[in-house]
Order: structure tokens, then C-alpha cells, then sequence
């Protein structure tokens, strides 16, 4: 047990920051997910913007690494220009 008011405090923010990085990365998961399975060239162009903005957001807070955002990034352009095709 935290022996300081501090680290009290410190650890409920930590908790609520572990719970939003969270969410937030399963929410983007998901948007990967169902930009993924999309099989219509204009519906996957209209949701790319918003997933690769999500992407982005975990990247940039450090909840995932850069290169992986990359990857992710690139993977998704891939499969919108394969469809596209």
C-alpha cells in the first residue's frame, strides 16, 4: 500500500489512464477490424481518414509503437488499393 497522498493520487490516475488507453486501443482495433472486412472500394475510403487518425492518436501516446501504427497504416492503404482494382 502507497505510503504518500501523492502516490495515492498517482495511482487512481494511473488506473484511469490504463482504463481510457484501453478502450481506445480496442476501439481502433475494432475500426481496423471492420476496415478490413469491408469489400466496397468507396466505404472503405470514406472510413480509411478515421482509422488511420485513430492509429495515429495511439502512436502518438505512446499506447502503441510508431512502427507498428506504420505497419497498420500501410497494411489498410494496401488492401483499399486492392479493392479498388
Amino acid at each position: 500500500m502507497a505510503n504518500h497522498k501523492s502516490a495515492l493520487k498517482r495511482i487512481r490516475r494511473n488506473e484511469a489512464a490504463r482504463l481510457r488507453n484501453r478502450y481506445q486501443h480496442k476501439t481502433a482495433r475494432n475500426a481496423v477490424r471492420k476496415l478490413r472486412a469491408l469489400e466496397n472500394v468507396e466505404e472503405a475510403k470514406a472510413l480509411f481518414p478515421k482509422v488511420v487518425s485513430m492509429i495515429d492518436k495511439l502512436a502518438k501516446r505512446n499506447i502503441i509503437h510508431a512502427n507498428k501504427a506504420a505497419n497498420l497504416k500501410s497494411s489498410l492503404a494496401k488492401h483499399i488499393n486492392k479493392l479498388a482494382k
